[in-house]
Order: structure tokens, then sequence, then C-alpha cells
């Protein structure tokens, strides 16, 4: 295995960086089993798929998020 160093990665141009950060996370993806949750965390997930369930039209669309984003709105709220 090659070892490249901390140095050597932020040497590299932005988006060599960047597709480094992609394949990586692509690899981390791949095998969802290996990542462990804390009981809260499952618990807290399950909670709120069970609020999304009770009452899927709560909350924003997609359409809403993106404009929040991109208008800066989202600091306010």
């Amino acid at each position: 295995m090659n070892n490249i160093s901390i140095a050597d990665i932020l040497k590299l141009p932005v988006q060599e960086r960047i597709r480094l950060v992609e394949l990586i996370w692509d690899s981390v993806a791949a095998v969802p089993e290996a990542l462990e949750i804390s009981p809260e965390l499952k618990t807290e997930l399950e909670a709120r798929l069970a609020e999304f369930e009770a009452n899927p039209e709560a909350g924003y669309s997609w359409e809403q998020v993106k404009s929040c984003l991109n208008d800066g709105s989202w600091r306010s709220v």
C-alpha cells in the first residue's frame, strides 16, 4: 500500500482532494453495516421516521429548502 501523508494530500489541487473525499465516502457507503449507531441515535431516528409517517405533509418541500439555502433565509429560522 502506498503511504501518503496528510501534508501530501493537502498539497493536491482542490479538485483532486474533492475526488479523494468522494472515493473515500463511496468506500464507506458501500458497507453501511460497518457503521454502528448508538441506541440513543437509533431511538431518535425511529421517532423521527414515525413522526414523518404520521404526518408526511408537515415540514418543508425540497423546493422550499433549496430556496432558503439559496437566499440565506435559513439563517433566521
